[in-house]
C-alpha cells in the first residue's frame, strides 16, 4: 500500500454502535473522511448525529466497531496499548469544558500532559504562553483565571508536544460570544501561521465559518464533505 503523504486523516467505513439489540444506538453508519495536512475543517450536524462520536473515533479514544483509520501515514490497529501511545504523541484535544486539573498550575497543566507523552517543558511550551497571551498566568490556578485564560490555557496543552492532529470538539459551546470569537482567532492564528490540521466539532455555524471547509453530518452519516 502506498503511503499518502497528502493526509493526515483517511477513516473509511467507520461505524459505532452502542448498546443491542433494539434498543443499539448506531452512531456511525459507514462514514468516509479525509483531512488534509494543514486544513481547518468543521464538522457540522445537529445534536445526536454521531459527530462527538466520529471525534471520539479518530482521535483514538475509542475504537470503530468496522472501519479503517490511517493517523499521519501509520495504519491504526486494534490493541488499546498502540492507539494510546499513537493518540499520546500524535493527536492533541481541546476539550468543551477544557478538563483542566485545578489543583494544579496553569503550566503544571501542560507540563503533565508533556510528562506522560515522555517529554518536559520546553521552549515550544513556553513560547505557546507568550503567543497566546497567557504568560503571566502561568503560576495561576484555573480557578484563579478567566475563562479565556483558561481557554488559551488548553489550548497551548493541546499543542505544545506538537501534535499532528488538533481535535476541538464543541470548543465554544460553554462560553458568550466574545470569548468563542477568541478562541476561534487562536485556532485560525495556529491553523493559518504555524500549518497546525485542526478538526472542530460544532453545532454552531458561526464557528464552522472559522474553518475552511466544513463537513455535515445526518443520522450518523456524512451527507457532504466538499474538499
Amino acid at each position: 500500500m502506498m503511503t499518502d503523504t497528502t493526509n493526515i486523516l483517511v477513516a473509511e467505513g467507520l461505524h459505532k454502535s452502542y448498546g443491542r439489540g433494539a434498543a443499539a444506538v448506531h452512531a456511525l453508519r459507514g462514514v468516509d473522511l479525509r483531512v488534509g495536512r494543514g486544513q481547518f475543517v468543521a464538522v457540522m450536524g445537529p445534536s445526536g448525529c454521531g459527530k462527538s462520536t466520529l471525534l471520539h473515533v479518530v482521535g483514538l479514544m475509542t475504537p470503530p466497531d468496522a472501519g479503517r483509520i490511517v493517523l499521519d501515514g501509520r495504519q491504526v490497529g486494534c490493541a488499546a496499548g498502540e492507539r494510546n501511545a499513537l493518540r499520546r504523541t500524535h493527536v492533541g484535544l481541546i476539550f468543551q469544558r477544557f478538563n483542566l486539573l485545578g489543583e494544579l498550575s496553569a503550566a503544571d497543566n501542560v507540563a503533565v500532559s508533556l510528562r506522560v507523552r515522555g517529554r518536559a517543558m520546553d521552549g515550544q511550551a513556553e513560547r505557546l504562553f507568550e503567543a497566546l497571551g497567557v504568560a503571566h498566568v502561568m503560576r495561576r490556578k484555573p480557578s484563579q483565571m478567566s475563562i479565556g485564560e483558561q481557554q488559551r490555557v488548553a489550548v497551548v496543552r493541546a499543542l505544545a508536544h506538537r501534535p499532528a492532529l488538533l481535535l476541538a470538539d464543541e470548543p465554544t459551546g460553554n462560553l458568550d460570544s466574545a470569548n468563542s470569537e477568541a478562541l476561534l482567532e487562536l485556532l485560525r492564528r495556529v491553523n493559518h501561521q504555524d500549518g497546525q490540521t485542526i478538526v472542530m466539532i460544532t453545532h454552531s455555524a458561526a464557528a464552522a465559518a472559522a474553518a475552511d471547509r466544513i463537513v455535515h453530518m445526518k443520522d450518523g452519516r456524512i451527507v457532504d464533505a466538499p474538499r
